[in-house]
């Protein structure tokens, strides 16, 4: 494939720069503190002798999702599914959309689930505000994935939305390359999982096209993520009520780190991944004449449809929508053994938050929404 300098500063690493960039890898005292953890049978110079044979990207993405991300998972997750392989076909590109709950392994997850079972594995957009120092930069570039710049001036975010817009177009029609992209920027810390108009409008923007043409262009494929357990939950519970203490509170560089590590070690439960349908039969079907606005709402919906019949749901999620909304509608879905474990799991993770003015009912309420608002959703599709 022909190199187009347009997208240096975004794109992931070529082939001839795999070399350098593991070479940085290794002199990073982080990564040598990474493959301790993941292979503690392992010696540094084995590990380190190993990264050095990888030429290509592929090489080591491969190696990546056969033993990183999936040793992982061994690790911090009970069971991992995947399902909906037959909606794709190996030869096509697609835009993977998706529901976000974990900032690392979602996308990875996809990559290396489609790698092991014969498809050419997907670029991956990643903010620029998790590129926390240049060793991140050089895993995630390493690992196919390109750049989504954030936090600009204005006129510096439009330029950037134009740039990102023509690179995810080339990838998908030039170089026939599968991506995955969040649905909306950021996860949704309350698991109400809605598409961000923005994302869609960015996603249309290249080369003056037409609003719809150029999404169906885009072969677009909602895909939805299940966790059991969101080992950031406490985390983003403090968050919510930081917020509400605070409403100018922003999160630091430690508290993304901190994040980033503890939805990659935590204990997740079981883990599903449905791959769904591509949307483009429904998008055929609609007005091209309506205006842009419209469009993207009735095209955010159709995504947000296809992710939400998709979900996989366990007693937390049925207790929780109960607690909340459901007056016991779901009884029958979960037995006294699994209520207890619901609230000594609630309680454990509450005894994580430090906060000094602890508001244990409001830091409750917002956990029980992470684990009940997808059955919240699924129910306002289901026939």
């Amino acid at each position: 494939m022909e190199k187009n300098p347009e997208f240096d500063d975004i794109r992931p690493y070529y082939d001839c720069e795999v070399v350098s960039a593991i070479d940085r890898l290794l002199k990073n005292p982080l990564t040598k503190k990474v493959l301790n953890y993941t292979y503690p049978e392992k010696d540094w110079e084995q590990e380190e002798k190993l990264l050095r044979t990888f030429v290509d990207k592929l090489g080591f993405q491969l190696w990546f999702a056969n033993e990183i991300v999936f040793k992982l998972i061994k690790k911090t997750a009970a069971e991992l599914t995947f399902d909906g392989m037959e909606h794709v076909s190996k030869t096509n590109a697609y835009t993977y959309i998706s529901n976000h709950r974990d900032i690392v392994l979602d996308a990875a997850m996809l990559s290396s689930l489609l790698a092991v079972n014969g498809f050419e594995s997907i670029e991956i957009a990643i903010g620029d505000n998790l590129l926390l120092d240049d060793s991140i930069k050089d895993l995630v570039r390493l690992n196919k994935s390109f750049i989504v710049k954030r936090n600009l001036p204005m006129h510096q975010m439009l330029e950037a939305a134009k740039q990102l817009s023509e690179y995810i177009g080339y990838t998908i029609l030039n170089k026939n390359q599968s991506i995955w992209i969040a649905q909306r920027e950021g996860r949704a810390k309350d698991s109400n999982d809605r598409t961000q108009i923005s994302v869609l409008k960015m996603m249309a923007m290249r080369g003056g096209k037409n609003f719809l043409k150029s999404l169906i262009e885009l072969n677009i494929v909602p895909t939805t993520f299940s966790y059991e357990y969101d080992p950031c939950d406490y985390l983003k519970a403090k968050e919510f009520q930081q917020k509400r203490d605070n409403p100018d509170f922003k999160k630091s560089k430690e508290d993304d780190l901190l994040n980033m590590q503890t939805g990659l070690l935590g204990f997740k439960g079981n883990i599903h991944l449905q791959i769904g349908n591509s949307i483009n039969p429904a998008l055929l079907k609609l007005d091209e004449t309506t205006g842009k606005n419209d469009l993207a709402k009735d095209v955010a919906v159709i995504i947000d449809e296809e992710i939400f019949r998709n979900y996989k749901f366990f007693p937390i999620n049925y207790i929780a929508y109960d607690r909340l909304w459901g007056e016991n509608i779901f009884s029958d879905k979960y037995t006294c053994e699994d209520i207890k474990n619901f609230e000594q799991y609630f309680q454990k993770q509450l005894n994580k938050i430090d906060l000094p003015n602890k508001d244990i009912q409001y830091l409750t309420e917002r956990m029980e929404e992470m684990y009940a608002y997808p059955v919240k959703n699924f129910l306002s599709v289901s026939d």
